[in-house]
């Protein structure tokens, strides 16, 4: 992998969090707080590490290159081991490199995180404008906030550098990161979501400072091609005075050029086979026991935050059909939904939670019985060594998000899936879709019916079709998993700050000016998202 010589990662998320834990002893993950007086150790520190995802991902490259990590530091311990510039050496056994927190208040998190980022953006990139909120000094924090992180990146920035910015919370932040630093040094950012069409992003309040500040980059990434496609044809009508190379995916703005490329990320494939194998029996038993599954039932199984993206009132309702329809599965199927609440401060969200739990409800009183319910629901949280006990056994993982930037659930339960005996319903409306669709269950998330027969469809498999599916989806994950992403992300960034524009040789990253103009994904871009009732 080419790894930049001097790497600064920009994101919301840190990779190591500090936390008091006064009833703790001092070990080898823990550190101690001296009283400012005395001397005296009085509480325990305990730090958060990374467990997966691109934060783990990226931390072992920042130990490699010794570059620095800006963050929001939001444990409540963060800023009581960082020294005057607010910079703390990580790992914390062998510190090798810098992590920069960014102390933010709470009014600054309630505008920036809770308020323009996932009230605005949010919600307007996964297609639903009529959720899109806009409260006053919203955008002013979270342009002061952008700033706040550009002046940090600016303190750590050399005439070397590449600066890698990580999803929507900075939107703004490339164009002042481009105006505070050489020139020579390359700015790239991440969006991690979707991007919606030019008509939905006419709800954007302060859109043309959106796609200014991103324009800031000198490379922007995207899940899927579609997605880098439909922000060129944002860019296209709504600054008209930049000039749009579809055909490269290039834009020049105010003397800057900036490249948008399409690089589907992975998950660590490795690391869920190994949990999964790993599970034994007694550990699946204590599960079945908790939740009241029978031991011996046919097991469905979802995995997503509690998010109005994510279809979960959808699969319910096919669910509720597909019980409705095939009766001689009361009894032998039982379908787990674990919800993971989020974002609960925004009214989006909290009414959210309450139909799918209202949905559960009425549902189970429907079709169960004194020793079966049909729908299981937690909000537990469960580690990973449970989760990867739940992926490997379940028989069939529903994904009906109605908008989803790529959706790593879909390829961790792939992962996890050693026996080779699942099956995968994947939404048509997914990144993921676009490289596991051939041999997934594709769904409509919103076709009830046509839902529901897909359900029966995935139950009724041959164990050879099973297999073949299986087999396939496995090969795709494994070939395509984190470490092949990330490697892809540093070639394009290397190339980009080499000044070399032409494409890394990767599947994931192409310059074919043919591979997402005239696909047929491109053609209907905007075709899954709402109506408009702003």
């Amino acid at each position: 992998m080419r790894v930049p010589d001097s790497l600064t990662v920009v994101s919301n998320r840190q990779p190591y969090r500090h936390e008091y834990d006064t009833e703790a002893e001092t070990n080898g993950n823990a550190e101690t707080e001296p009283d400012a007086e005395t001397g005296a150790d009085t509480a325990a520190i305990s730090v958060d590490e990374p467990t997966g995802g691109l934060t783990a991902g990226l931390d072992p490259v920042l130990q490699e290159t010794s570059g620095t990590w800006i963050a929001w530091g939001d444990g409540d311990a963060d800023f009581d081991v960082t020294d005057a510039r607010d910079c703390v050496g990580v790992p914390p056994e062998e510190e090798c490199y810098t992590l920069r927190r960014i102390d933010l208040s709470d009014d600054a998190v309630d505008a920036y995180y809770r308020g323009f980022s996932n009230r605005v953006l949010w919600p307007l990139c996964h297609g639903f404008a009529e959720l899109v909120e806009e409260r006053d000094d919203d955008f002013e924090w979270y342009r002061t906030v952008n700033a706040t992180f550009a002046d940090a990146v600016a303190e750590h920035a050399s005439s070397d550098s590449v600066v890698w910015l990580q999803d929507y919370h900075f939107a703004l932040a490339p164009r002042m990161i481009r105006e505070s630093i050489p020139s020579s040094a390359t700015v790239a950012q991440f969006w991690h979501i979707p991007w919606p069409s030019p008509a939905t992003f006419e709800y954007c309040p302060e859109g043309k400072q959106v796609l200014e500040g991103l324009l800031g980059n000198d490379l922007l990434g995207f899940h899927v091609e579609r997605y880098a496609d439909a922000f060129l044809d944002c860019v296209r009508r709504y600054l008209p005075d930049a000039a749009v190379d579809r055909e490269r995916r290039t834009v020049h703005y105010k003397g800057h050029t900036t490249r948008a490329v399409g690089t589907p990320m992975g998950v660590d494939a490795d690391s869920y086979d190994q949990r999964a194998r790993t599970a034994d029996a007694d550990r699946l038993h204590a599960l079945f026991e908790r939740y009241d599954i029978p031991q011996n039932v046919t097991l469905g199984l979802g995995v997503d935050r509690l998010d109005y993206t994510k279809g979960i009132p959808e699969r319910l309702t096919a669910l509720e059909r597909f019980f409705e329809g095939n009766p001689g599965w009361r009894g032998e199927f039982t379908f787990v939904q674990k919800a993971t609440p989020s974002r609960t401060e925004i009214p989006a969200y909290a009414r959210h939670g309450d139909l799918v739990r209202s949905e559960v409800d009425r549902i189970n009183r429907r079709f169960g019985t004194d020793d079966w319910q049909p729908i299981v629901y937690t909000e537990d949280i469960l580690p990973a060594d449970d989760l990867c006990a739940l992926y490997r056994h379940a028989d069939l993982l529903i994904v009906s998000s109605l908008c989803d930037g790529m959706n790593l659930v879909a390829q961790e339960y792939v992962a996890a899936s050693v026996d080779g005996d699942g099956t995968l319903l994947l939404s048509d409306r997914t990144g993921a879709h676009e490289r596991l669709s051939e041999n997934a269950i594709s769904i409509n998330p919103t076709a009830v019916e046509e839902f529901a027969d897909r359900i029966e469809d995935a139950l009724t498999l041959s164990p050879q079709d099973r297999a073949r599916r299986m087999d396939a989806l496995r090969k795709t994950i494994f070939e395509n998993d984190i470490d092949s992403w990330m490697e892809t992300q540093f070639e394009w960034l290397s190339r980009v700050h080499d000044g070399h524009w032409t494409a890394p040789n990767s599947q994931s990253g192409t310059d074919d000016a043919e591979s997402g103009a005239n696909s047929e994904s491109d053609s209907d871009s905007g075709s899954h998202e709402r109506t408009s009732l702003v």
